[in-house]
């Protein structure tokens, strides 16, 4: 073989060798969030049994818990059991705290641009996105499955911005919608 002929060749190994590594680095951080969300919201008909781990701190009306299992990119993540009649859980994720407010604007839009029309089972996740402003101090994205599966029809997905003291944080929640808005609650005579 000519030795530019054998260049060639090596040249084309090494490419297809490194090429799949290089896929997995671009796709890996986009749709790991995305499949461990999957994971929690599956385990949400469970009341996130499975990613119960310990007691933090006992309320009155609720209890806090560490989950035992850990978004990538979140910071931390905790699920509260409340108490009553019926059984409710919500599990959240802070995902960025910082001081600057146009970092946590884009950790929002990327966020939302990887939740909006996620697919599980045969629903997707259906937001609609809402430029947050600095001067607002909160901001908040509504997801629901679309079509509405009678299990999980009052499963909220919610993606939040919000001003705490002198930082910004981004978190996700996940949790039980009783009611909307605009409905009255139970009325006890």
């Amino acid at each position: 073989m000519k030795p530019f002929v054998k260049l060639l060749v090596l040249f084309t190994i090494l490419f297809f060798q490194q090429s799949p590594l290089f896929a997995q680095l671009r796709i890996t951080p986009a749709t790991s969030i995305v499949n461990d969300l999957k994971k929690v919201i599956e385990d949400y008909p469970s009341h996130f049994d499975h990613l119960l781990g310990e007691l933090i701190m006992q309320n009155p009306q609720s209890a806090d818990y560490t989950c035992n299992f850990k978004v990538n990119g979140a910071e931390e993540c905790s699920i509260t059991r409340y108490t009553g009649k019926k059984k409710a859980a919500s599990w959240q994720a802070v995902m960025l705290t910082t001081e600057s407010f146009e970092d946590a604007k884009k950790k929002f839009k990327s966020l939302f641009g990887q939740i909006n029309q996620l697919a599980i089972r045969s629903m997707r996740l259906k937001g609609v996105y809402d430029t947050p402003v600095e001067e607002k101090k909160f901001s908040s994205v509504l997801f629901y499955l679309d079509p509405s599966d009678p299990a999980v029809s009052k499963l909220r997905v919610e993606l939040v911005l919000e001003a705490e003291q002198m930082d910004w944080k981004v978190k996700l929640l996940i949790y039980d919608r009783e009611r909307e808005d605009e409905e009255r609650g139970e009325v006890i005579e």
